[in-house]
């Protein structure tokens, strides 16, 4: 065994196997299908889930969003906590495996509440009005599901891309960020694929065949994604678990409130601030100077151990720690603009609703689900990533000087735009839907076909697509850039952070939609009574308001590579510090 300095970033192997043979592209098939798979059969689940709410369980429209948003909330919330599980005990592999398998249990949940007919409400027409509620033991199956899926895909989530990454970062390689941004883009990409099929196969299933079958066939594509990620075991890096960083961000704090009466040494003292052994990273920057005075020396013979080591990491942190602490806090105002891009992104219940009283005739007898149109929001992206990637960075790079083409920051503003103007669209669209409804005679029969094509919802979901392509992937590339790779996990994490508080806000906006201090609801049961296009223009407004926030808060933030210099740096030292066993 050989051990070349000390870093808490060491990689695992076994056996007689070296580092170079494991990780790159031989390892990606099983990352991938892992989290293509989960993708495609959770997807495949969440499409059509309004209807299955609505028709099985007799919840009313906002009722039956509420609880959508709800479940997307909890399940964008809990990568936080897969996060700090990875990057602080178990590391990514493990967590993903445990994700993986907690996930198929919650999906052979909801396939029973399909099978079982105890399960739900006894079946009635809708049109009629006279269908009893669940109960709370059906209520609370039902709802068990969705925990087990949340807390599977919250494990899963933020460590698949990073943990992919893994696999490929070498930050001494000059080649290292365009190499990173095409693994980004085509790792979006495939999932992006298996999320098509899913909303076109496994919708299509369960349209024809049933929710039993079609429950059924997701929860067979979890138990193949837990094999294939299972299979690639022996091929991956795996990189070991940090300390806890939660609580290496409360001593950060609790150290900086404790030497707040200390004065800031001299920008070029590095004696005096306490470092890791072997570490490029020796003084702290000065933005948010005064975290700095957690790191700083008063006295080394009673602050210092005889090994370097701090005495009292509550009263002396390392400058690695101050750094980590200060990536977080300064991409917050960013990953805060993301919340209402992430409200527009998760508009999947309403209009499955609105396509569903369309027609939806394509060729012969063939009619597209009505969970089905979100798949063109897929294929825009899909085709978005694929020409910027190949074609337009290429060109855009030679007048930016950017590798990447476009800035972080200017992809995350052009979605931002992009997903305004897709609910401009929706409004215009849906106030044509309503109009045509009523002057059809369908004011009172909500579940009646209105005499208009659903493809009039393409425009809409395409722009959404072209929405995510620019501000999601910008949003990733943006994070994993920000913090050292010990924390790209949390960096990961934040994105699905910033849908579920988006789940939140679209609850909240939902609400008032539907309550508007005793006026008439604007997302009535009836589609053709209500008013969803206000709805929709609400979102607009709010949206426009998002992007001159952004604007804000990407001027205050400053350059972007200063902050992905020093963890380069920083990484570069710590790939000569690796564990061979």
């Amino acid at each position: 065994m050989e051990m070349k300095g000390s870093s808490s970033d060491l990689v695992e192997t076994s056996g007689d196997v070296s580092n170079s043979k494991k990780g790159g592209l031989k390892t990606m098939p099983f990352i991938i299908a892992n989290e293509a798979l989960e993708r495609a059969a959770g997807v495949g689940l969440s499409a059509n889930m309004i209807l299955y709410l609505t028709k099985e369980y007799h919840w009313e429209n906002a009722t039956g969003a509420s609880i959508l948003f709800w479940w997307g909330s909890i399940a964008n919330f809990m990568p936080i906590f897969g996060a700090l599980l990875a990057d602080s005990y178990l590391g990514r592999y493990f967590v993903i495996a445990l994700g993986t398998v907690v996930s198929l249990m919650g999906m052979v949940v909801l396939w029973l509440t399909a099978i079982l007919k105890e399960a739900k409400p006894h079946s009635c027409n809708l049109e009629a009005g006279n269908c009893s509620k669940p109960d709370f033991g059906q209520v609370a199956l039902l709802f068990a599901s969705f925990a087990l899926m949340s807390i599977g895909a919250g494990c899963i989530m933020p460590c698949a891309l990073a943990f992919g990454a893994d696999q490929f970062n070498k930050p001494e390689n000059p080649d290292n960020g365009r190499i990173l941004q095409s693994f980004f883009n085509w790792y979006y990409a495939s999932v992006c694929i298996s999320t098509l099929i899913s909303m076109t196969v496994i919708v299509y299933i369960q349209a024809q065949f049933g929710w039993i079958v079609g429950f059924g066939v997701s929860a067979c594509l979890m138990l193949l994604a837990a094999a294939t990620f299972l299979l690639g075991s022996k091929l991956f890096i795996r990189i070991k678990a940090n300390k806890s960083l939660v609580t290496s961000f409360v001593q950060v704090v609790a150290a900086a409130w404790k030497n707040r009466h200390l004065a800031l040494p001299p920008v070029d003292s590095d004696e005096l601030y306490h470092h890791d052994k072997g570490s490029r990273l020796t003084i702290p920057t000065n933005k948010l100077r005064f975290l700095n005075k957690a790191c700083i020396i008063r006295n080394p013979e009673k602050d210092l151990n005889p090994d370097g080591t701090a005495s009292d990491p509550w009263k002396l942190c390392t400058v690695q720690q101050v750094e980590g602490m200060k990536a977080l806090l300064k991409v917050l105002p960013i990953w805060s603009s993301g919340i209402m891009v992430a409200v527009t992104l998760n508009q999947h219940a309403f209009p499955v609703l609105q396509a569903n009283t369309m027609d939806r005739h394509l060729v012969g007898n063939f009619n597209i689900p009505p969970g089905s149109f979100s798949a063109f929001a897929i294929i825009t992206l899909t085709i978005c990533v694929a020409i910027y990637d190949r074609i337009l960075v290429p060109q855009i790079s030679k007048i930016t000087k950017n590798p990447r083409g476009l800035s972080f920051k200017q992809r995350m503003g052009i979605g931002i735009l992009l997903s305004c103007a897709a609910q401009a669209v929706a409004a215009l669209v849906e106030k044509e839907r309503r109009v045509r409804a009523l002057s059809e005679g369908l004011a009172n029969h909500p579940f009646s076909q209105v005499n208009m094509s659903a493809m009039w919802l393409i425009p809409q979901n395409s722009l959404t697509g072209l929405a995510e392509a620019f501000n999601v992937i910008g949003q990733i590339e943006f994070y994993y850039s920000q913090f050292p790779k010990s924390m790209a996990s949390i960096g990961v994490a934040l994105l699905a952070l910033g849908m579920g508080v988006g789940n939140l806000v679209g609850n909240l906006i939902v609400k008032y939609a539907s309550t508007r201090g005793g006026k008439q609801s604007w997302v009535l049961n009836n589609l053709n009574l209500g008013h969803y296009d206000y709805y929709y223009w609400l979102l607009c407004f709010l949206s426009l308001v998002n992007f001159f926030y952004f604007i804000v808060c990407a001027w205050a933030y400053g350059s972007t590579e200063e902050q992905q210099k020093i963890w380069d740096v920083e990484q570069v030292e710590k790939e000569g510090d690796i564990l061979i066993l």
